[in-house]
């Protein structure tokens, strides 16, 4: 069950990121200097949280979540406030699992704030299940303290909760930690697994209420319905294409390349479908790699190739001088930029034909997630391209 509140959130961070005015801090790059840069305007960001219940009979729920995953976040990634685009940062939290902590209430933070989708993806792939005692109120008073919430006003801060016990269990009242959460104007999301007004009699639907959430109920075991389009096919052919266009550096460099297709692998066990919609969020604005690819690292100015060593630098650029790797990662941008927009022209075609061919029976994660999300991102004026 908590890996559909990973899936949901994720949807709702890439939504909220429309505020307008913020200037972020830049993380260091490791065995890289990082250039100085001016302030970033239009660059707010959109935190969320997914707690997710890792207790027995939520298996089904993770699935969901795996399945559908790449279709929320491309849902999502259209979202804008004004001419902004959004930033999204996710932390994903597991309770209620037996082999957890029983003194820190059943809880493990598995991911601080990330925009790493890759390292997101894994960490929802990693989840199990297991029998617990499932305290809602107190995993969400853990988010709230352990986590860098920020004060920034204009910043979407969400909570995504899922589960399918009552909201009221464990010794840290759900009400105490609503009002702890409107105080930093972090909006709480229940998602119940099960029946929609026994939801409602196990206060999920209050838990939501006292900060002006949504309440959602979905069936966890439903299975996801895949479309194939003729476009599919080719989408994929130029992943693989994609995938050439990333220069590693760094220590880290091989191993993330390694995540990568290790999650393209992920999607692909599902269907390929699945696979397909993972590479369209691959060539969307919120699939970004900075810490570890040399072409988004320069594009987003966090490295000075002048500073790089050879030991740090894939094999056709040891030796190099900075204006040959400068020319080298220029090309790459160049190659990339065009695989990207080719898979964004084939997926409009694709989304109007898997739009012609769908009936009544809908994705319950999916359209519950990307429903709530939007409704929210009215408050912010967001709009979707």
């Amino acid at each position: 069950m908590k890996t559909h509140f990973k899936t949901l959130v994720l949807g709702i961070t890439l939504i909220g990121f429309t505020a307008c005015n913020a200037n972020n801090k830049k993380q260091p790059i490791e065995y890289a200097k990082v250039e100085t840069l001016k302030p970033e305007t239009n660059k707010q960001y959109i935190k969320v949280a997914l707690l997710l219940d890792t207790s027995n009979s939520m298996d089904g729920l993770i699935d969901q979540a795996k399945a559908q995953l790449w279709d929320i976040v491309n849902e999502l990634s259209y979202a804008k406030c004004g001419t902004a685009k959004p930033n999204l940062e996710i932390a994903l939290y597991e309770y209620g699992n037996d082999r957890l902590n029983s003194a820190e209430g059943y809880i493990r933070q598995v991911l601080a704030f990330s925009n790493d989708l890759d390292e997101i993806s894994k960490e929802l792939f990693s989840l199990t299940t297991n029998g617990g005692e499932e305290y809602c109120g107190q995993v969400i008073q853990t988010s709230i303290n352990q986590l860098n919430w920020g004060k920034n006003a204009d910043d979407l801060k969400l909570i995504f909760i899922a589960g399918n016990e009552p909201f009221t269990q464990g010794k840290l009242n759900y009400k105490d930690a609503s009002i702890n959460a409107k105080e930093k104007d972090i909006t709480i999301n229940t998602i119940f697994c099960g029946d929609y007004n026994q939801g409602i009699s196990t206060s999920w639907k209050d838990g939501a209420a006292l900060t002006n959430g949504d309440y959602m109920a979905i069936n966890q075991n439903k299975t996801t319905v895949h479309i194939v389009s003729p476009y599919d096919d080719e989408i994929l052919i130029l992943n693989q294409k994609l995938n050439k266009t990333y220069v590693i550096y760094g220590s880290k460099g091989k191993q993330k390349m390694e995540l990568q297709a290790e999650q393209d692998n992920n999607a692909q066990g599902y269907s390929k479908a699945n696979a397909v919609s993972r590479t369209v969020s691959k060539s969307s604005h919120l699939y970004k790699n900075e810490t570890w690819d040399l072409v988004d690292a320069v594009e987003l100015k966090k490295v000075s190739v002048e500073t790089l060593k050879d030991d740090g630098l894939p094999e056709e650029l040891k030796g190099k001088s900075a204006t040959e790797i400068k020319k080298y990662v220029s090309e790459k941008k160049k190659e990339r930029e065009q695989i990207q927009n080719k898979i964004q022209d084939l997926n409009e075609k694709r989304k109007v034909f898997i739009s012609e061919q769908k009936t009544d029976a809908k994705n319950g994660l999916e359209n519950a997630m990307t429903n709530a999300i939007k409704e929210q991102a009215k408050r912010k004026k967001y709009t979707w391209q």
